[in-house]
């Protein structure tokens, strides 16, 4: 079976529900923030090395970090994932004129 993002967003939802995982539960901004820094040098390392299939691996991982932070912030009614789409695909928009002027 192939995944895509909405199931990533599902499982992070299941992990973090009341019978999810009492690890994923307890975790907040804070301490996810260490782990987002570390999957970045783990994806830095695996494009350095030249090794794709790892990178593919790290990438995930750090996609993860995205999505487990934007649950934490639904759940607090701060933001949720799709805002964070939305706020990226403005700025590379707004910072990509010569490419998307039509769309304004």
């Amino acid at each position: 079976m192939a995944y895509g993002i909405e199931d990533l967003k599902a499982i992070m939802a299941q992990l973090r529900a009341p019978n999810g995982c009492n690890w994923d539960k307890q975790q907040s901004f804070a301490t996810l923030a260490p782990y987002a820094i570390e999957e970045a040098h783990e994806v830095a390392e695996a494009i350095a090395e030249q090794n794709y299939g790892h990178l593919c691996e790290e990438l995930g991982d750090l996609l993860l970090q995205v999505v487990f932070q934007a649950q934490i912030a639904q759940e607090q009614q701060l933001f949720n994932f799709d805002d964070v789409v939305n706020a990226i695909s403005q700025k590379m928009i707004r910072r990509h004129p010569h490419v998307f002027e039509k769309r304004k």
